[in-house]
């Protein structure tokens, strides 16, 4: 999930109240007193829908499911849209969803999927809380979301991976957006052969392609919405959706809710006895203020911030709703190869083997992750041990100083000395990650009359991911920025091509080389064993002495979180491939009411009081 591109990696996130609140001032803005958000009248009752009731820092970049690339978005798309096929919260293994069945043909080539016929469109009114049936999902639906995938005219990170995938897309993809037709879109072999038939023909035998059928970017759209509304086909009102749950309200900068879908077929695939019926995420940017509020029970999922982790520990009730997860994603610093000085690949080596991974989990994430040297984590096929693949010694891997000092004098920086300014980006929150690594340059690198001059830029996730984009002109791009990964399915090649790769999203602007073309072998091989051997001489080239270096690899993130009791779900395993599944989730709302005070109670936003002059 980019999973970045920071694609699906919250197993927690996103849920909660159908609420009428304050201005986005009153949440993010450091004023007197506190903020109450105040129920609308339909909702002065006794009771209330069962709800999540939870916060997140980020707005959501893209409702789009062929547009969006991260985690933020990905969460209600995997709850608004229903995909070929799904991955099972508990087991993670795949499972029916719009498909009841699907084959392959002989070559490999060619699968030809089953759909089902019961699954309708519908536009929710949240004026009237009304549902309206436009129509059944056919299987046209979902060609015409798959072929939407390779439209170069939406400038989708994750259109480069779709054309990897399908036959055909990669050379849609490629059309100069200005100048494509719909008639183009036929070379893309993608063909409802019915309403319920629907054939795909990959790039070859791909043998990891079922495991990339959940994809949200694959998910049918409702075509007659777009051409209606164009961009705005996703506002509230008029966005057309056939998941479990509807949109209700969006204030973008405030809070998104979210309503089961009273049309939804009870039997698409097992919910685990979840019984949500209301979602709601509030955004606060401030982790304190939401700990605050899980605190006194307005929230029932909340973070756990590093100063007060000890006593989180120590105490006897919190202590047994801390819970921590370790997601498959790696998280890393990205050069622009693009411009200066990171063209020289001497120094971007340098640059990595001065980091210490293990003093920077310590020191900057507070022991919250696995320090990774190289790519993949463990748990995806090719995925080579840890400690195997870097510089330095195998107990503190790929941080080497006199490795760094050599490589960077190389590059035609002795000292550093003649090195240009660099700019890095951030996303908000990680500016202490550049901050590290500023210090680790000119610590370790650099002369005392020669310091690096790193300047540090923090973004909002959304902007950061605009600020990278390939097609920027690359004196308007940044030398340096931090994203990271989150596992789309199991398998190597979501990691080595759709990442790293020369033909992918490929931000980095990456050159093709000898690499690629053991990339593209290892997603043609048919031999499991032999496709691990082909990973990690991968990982060798891009991560060994001699790599190439595109991205600093830093940690596998392991997260800590506070789940209420009466809050329930598979945590563990939930959203390590997409978004999670709201509807296997459970309330126990007697507790949870109990604990707010009652049911429709106004959540209570903690604010800063202001400075006042001396």
């Amino acid at each position: 999930m980019l999973k970045t591109t920071f694609k699906r990696v919250l197993p927690l996130a996103a849920i909660a109240a159908a609420m009428a609140l304050a201005p986005v001032s009153a949440v993010n803005a450091a004023t007197a007193g506190q903020v109450e958000f105040a129920l609308t009248s339909p909702m002065r009752q006794d009771t209330e829908p069962v709800t999540i009731y939870t916060a997140h820092t980020e707005v959501v970049p893209s409702w789009d499911p062929q547009i969006a690339s991260d985690e933020v978005s990905i969460a209600p798309i995997e709850n608004l849209f229903l995909g070929l096929t799904d991955v099972d919260p508990q087991t993670s293994k795949i499972r029916p969803e719009l498909a009841t069945k699907w084959e392959a043909n002989e070559a490999g080539d060619v699968w030809t999927f089953t759909i089902r016929n019961d699954v309708p469109w519908v536009r929710w009114d949240p004026a009237e809380k009304k549902a309206t049936e436009l129509r059944k999902v056919v299987a046209g639906d979902i060609e015409y979301g798959m072929k939407r995938s390779c439209d170069p005219r939406l400038g989708a990170t994750y259109t480069a991976i779709a054309a990897a995938l399908l036959k055909g897309c990669d050379v849609v993809s490629q059309i100069d957006p200005s100048k494509i037709t719909d008639a183009d879109f036929d070379q893309i072999e993608v063909k409802a052969l019915s309403d319920t038939q629907l054939q795909v023909t990959t790039q070859g035998a791909l043998g990891f392609f079922e495991s990339t059928t959940p994809f949200w970017m694959f998910r049918p759209v409702y075509k007659e919405a777009i051409d209606e509304f164009g961009d705005k086909w996703t506002d509230v009102g008029n966005y057309v959706t056939n998941g479990p749950f509807v949109l209700d309200e969006l204030d973008p900068n405030v809070n998104r809710v979210f309503l089961k879908n009273p049309l939804y077929p009870e039997d698409v695939n097992d919910s685990y006895g979840g019984n949500i019926e209301r979602v709601n995420v509030i955004v606060i940017a401030d982790g304190n203020t939401q700990f605050s509020l899980y605190l006194n029970s307005q929230l029932d999922t909340g973070p756990a911030p590093r100063a007060e982790l000890d006593r989180i520990r120590q105490d006897p009730e919190l202590s047994k709703e801390l819970i921590q997860t370790i997601s498959l994603s790696t998280f890393y610093f990205a050069f622009a190869q693009d411009k200066a000085p990171f063209d020289k690949v001497e120094l971007r080596r340098a640059f990595s083997a001065v980091v210490d991974r293990n003093a920077f989990v310590q020191d900057v994430l507070g022991g919250r992750g696995i320090p990774i040297a190289h790519f993949m984590p463990p748990g995806i096929l090719g995925a080579v041990p840890i400690n195997e693949v870097g510089v330095g010694s195998a107990d503190n891997l790929g941080f080497d100083v006199d490795y760094a000092k050599k490589q960077i004098a190389d590059a035609g920086f002795p000292g550093c000395e003649g090195l240009p300014d660099i700019t890095i980006a951030v996303y908000q929150g990680a500016e202490n990650w550049a901050e590290f690594l500023q210090n680790a340059v000119n610590t370790n690198l650099c002369d005392a009359a020669t310091p690096a001059n790193i300047s540090i830029e923090a973004l909002e996730f959304g902007v950061l991911l605009q600020a990278v984009d390939k097609t920027k002109p690359t004196a308007e791009r940044p030398n340096m920025w931090t994203l990271g990964w989150g596992a789309d399915y199991p398998d190597g090649h979501n990691w080595m091509h759709d990442v790293l790769g020369c033909n992918s999203q490929n931000p980095f602007l990456r050159p093709c080389d000898a690499t690629d073309e053991l990339i593209d072998q290892a997603a043609k091989e048919t031999d499991s064993a032999k496709r691990v051997e082909l990973y990690a001489k991968t990982e060798e080239q891009f991560f060994g002495p001699e790599g190439s270096f595109p991205i600093i690899p830093l940690y596998i993130r392991t997260t800590f979180g506070l789940v209420k009791p009466w809050y329930t779900g598979f945590f563990d395993t939930d959203a390590l491939f997409g978004g999670p599944h709201w509807n296997s989730r459970k309330i126990d709302q007697e507790a949870q009411l109990a604990a707010r005070g009652g049911a429709n109670q106004p959540v209570i936003i903690p604010t800063a009081e202001p400075t006042k002059a001396p």
